[in-house]
């Protein structure tokens, strides 16, 4: 399962979980309509739900959750803390990282951050800066051939003793330390 806020983070998840090993058939996801108001709130109304969602079905099969929202002017830590917010507000108990596999991830600014820096596979100077959003800096076909890319070094850097860049941006280290939870490095 995987929820997200627009088409790019729709494309770079898909992407990196079909390298990641998964079936194209087994990946579901809802994307937040242009268009519909805050795609931020869209994104943490559904949380709760797909969260109860994702707890039911691991009764009976293993089932993943990926949630990607736009850190924007927020820090991750706060865009956790309002996701927490809405399972309290559900009446639903605290994430347990060991037993739900739910992975939260929350690119500073936006979905492009992360993509610019991991299609250069680290090897950007100067550093990316997390301080601005980059979504207009290049043009939508730029984007869409990078993804793929990016979207590889993703999954590389997932991999059980890979070797990461000293210099990764705060929020996609924080990105890593969540993926295991809903992808268990078995790679």
């Amino acid at each position: 399962m995987v929820i997200v806020e627009d088409q790019r983070q729709r494309q770079f998840l898909y992407r990196f979980l079909v390298s990641s090993g998964i079936h194209p058939s087994r990946i579901a996801i809802e994307q937040c309509l242009p268009g519909r108001g805050s795609a931020k709130q869209w994104v943490s109304n559904r949380f709760a739900r797909s969260v109860e969602a994702c707890r039911l079905r691991n009764s009976k099969a293993a089932t993943s959750l990926f949630v990607m929202m736009d850190a924007d002017h927020l820090s991750v830590s706060q865009c956790m803390e309002d996701l927490d917010a809405a399972l309290a507000a559900a009446k639903q108990p605290k994430l347990d990282p060991t037993v739900d596999q739910i992975a939260r991830l929350f690119p500073k600014w936006s979905v492009e951050t992360w993509v610019i820096y991991l299609s250069s596979g680290g090897e950007i100077n100067p550093p990316i800066s997390e301080d601005r959003s980059l979504k207009d800096s290049k043009l939508p076909e730029q984007w869409n051939e990078i993804i793929p890319l990016a979207a590889e070094n993703l999954c590389d850097w997932t991999r059980s003793k890979a070797q990461r860049p000293k210099n990764l941006p705060d929020s996609l280290q924080r990105g890593l330390d969540e993926i295991p939870r809903a992808l268990p490095v078995r790679r």
